[in-house]
């Protein structure tokens, strides 16, 4: 599973981060995080507000940072 984060790097990019890297570890699933900073790309997925979570190609939530419970939900659909 490829979870991303789109966003600068900004600390609200970096607490969605740590709570899918959580929700994903609790679940125990096989998954890679990759940070995408490039305002370009962030684009080319259709977000306008940061941070955003991305999962295997899906924007799941944007603008906002979900809890892990939230995220692990995401996850698993």
């Amino acid at each position: 599973m490829l979870i991303q984060i789109l966003g600068t790097g900004c600390p609200k990019c970096q607490k969605l981060e740590e709570n899918a890297r959580k929700a994903a570890s609790e679940l125990n699933l096989d998954f890679l995080v990759e940070k995408v900073k490039d305002l370009q790309q962030i684009m080319a997925f259709g977000v306008m507000i940061t941070p955003a979570l991305v999962v295997d190609g899906v924007v799941k939530v944007a603008g906002k940072i979900p809890g892990v419970e939230d995220i692990k939900k995401m996850l698993v659909k």
